[in-house]
């Protein structure tokens, strides 16, 4: 696991970009086309902003696979997961993307789960791009996170701790407005992916950053499953890195 830790927000969202895109360039130049996941939330801001920057990618090669979403929010609500990954980066791209399998919310979750297993597996993951949650969630796996299922998507319940993370960004007007149900992309999924970058600034997530990188690998804190990942990369700010440990450079 490589960890560095930037000068300030922007730049480890910056670092977290260039290193992506490296190993995106690696995989078109290796096979002509590459595959990658997105996640959303406050942490990934500085990211996407900067992947779009990142020059010599050819996008229409690129299939983008959706992290979570929320179960019974529309596209039009502001909280939209989906509704942020277009207006955030998807829309904004020089070109079209090969493919973009969003999450859709709104139907049955259980089907929806199923829809998206067969594209993702015909498209092995080249660079999964993540945060960790305030909780230590890794996508939307709330502990005690399920280490063991295959399955690529499941419909998952959100813990208190993670939906008062996600009224405190100011994504909804009220914890009762927060949804109690996710689709999230599931830990074994998560970890086929050939190289994960961890975006993870912010003060707030400093005692979730220590436990899922220093800490004991347990189902309680779910992102510490990412220790056994051979191709981590992770990206905080100083407030971010405050409580490790070891200091990085």
């Amino acid at each position: 696991m490589n960890i560095t830790i930037a000068a300030d927000r922007p730049a480890c969202g910056r670092l977290a970009a260039a290193q992506g895109a490296k190993l995106i360039r690696q995989a078109l130049d290796e096979r002509g086309s590459a595959s990658i996941i997105l996640a959303t939330g406050a942490s990934q801001f500085d990211t996407l902003e900067a992947l779009l920057l990142e020059p010599g990618i050819a996008w229409e090669n690129v299939t983008a696979f959706h992290l979570d979403e929320y179960v019974g929010i529309p596209v039009s609500h502001h909280a939209s997961f989906r509704r942020y990954l277009w207006e955030r980066f998807h829309r904004r791209l020089p070109v079209s993307l090969k493919h973009f399998y969003y999450i859709d919310g709104m139907g049955d979750p259980e089907a929806e789960c199923k829809r998206l297993e067969e594209p993702i597996k015909r498209h092995p993951i080249d660079v999964c791009f993540a945060g960790i949650g305030e909780n230590g969630h890794l996508a939307f796996n709330d502990p005690p996170a399920d280490f063991d299922t295959e399955r690529a998507y499941l419909v998952v319940d959100l813990d208190e701790n993670c939906r008062r993370q996600q009224f405190g960004e100011g994504w909804f007007p009220s914890l009762e407005a927060v949804p109690t149900r996710a689709i999230s992309m599931s830990i074994r999924q998560i970890l086929k992916s050939k190289a994960i970058i961890i975006t993870a600034p912010d003060e707030r997530k400093a005692v979730a950053i220590r436990n899922s990188l220093e800490g004991p690998i347990t189902r309680d804190v779910p992102a510490s499953i990412l220790q056994r990942h051979p191709a981590i990369d992770v990206f905080l700010d100083p407030p971010g890195a405050s409580r490790l440990e070891r200091k990085a450079a």
